[in-house]
């Protein structure tokens, strides 16, 4: 595919495949064996709104495994520059001890969701998409597997019993969002 990028190239894998189940090796794979091929991935879901589901939208996936169901929209998400600096970058890594703020696991280390190596990112705490900004107090250090989940949740991990309690308080419009994505989450993928 020459001299084009990685995203590119996850972009035409990806429209080749719509509505077949997807592995992470197959997308490393297309995109040459470029090891940011699930930031690529996010970037086309979150800020183009591709329609790329993963284990943590739909129960019938497993971890690693993608389903573009349907053709993405031609009318793209606000993109958000890329704004952190290298240096801003070390300075969160730094101050998080090199350690994964949600799961505590550290570079080197196996992951055991994933059996790879452990990878450190720097996250957001409050997400660009609501305001939050690229400043050292909204930036944590985050293994591969917590970035990943942790998109717009808080650092501890909600139980059941506070989530009902925040889906009761919230308005009817909210609730059915919560049930429609629930449903979507739950009902078998069409291939």
């Amino acid at each position: 595919m020459g001299s084009i990028g990685s995203k590119e190239k996850i972009r035409l894998f990806l429209l080749k495949n719509i509505g077949r189940v997807i592995e992470s090796h197959e997308l490393q794979d297309a995109a040459d064996g470029a090891v940011q091929y699930s930031r690529r991935l996010r970037e086309l879901r979150d800020e183009e709104g591709w329609p790329i589901l993963s284990h943590n939208d739909c129960a019938d996936l497993k971890p690693g495994q993608y389903l573009l169901r349907e053709k993405p929209p031609k009318k793209t998400l606000p993109h958000f520059a890329r704004t952190i600096s290298a240096r801003l970058r070390a300075e969160v890594l730094d101050r998080n001890g090199f350690t994964c703020q949600m799961c505590g696991l550290t570079p080197g280390e196996i992951d055991p969701a994933t059996k790879r190596k452990v990878r450190l990112h720097v996250g957001h705490i409050k997400d660009k998409a609501l305001g939050g900004k690229d400043e050292l107090s909204n930036l944590r250090a985050l293994c591969s597997t917590c970035n990943q989940g942790a998109k717009n949740i808080t650092t501890e991990k909600a139980s059941s019993i506070w989530l009902l309690s925040q889906i009761r308080r919230a308005g009817q419009d909210e609730q059915r969002a919560v049930y429609d994505w629930l449903r979507k989450k739950f009902e078998k993928p069409s291939r």
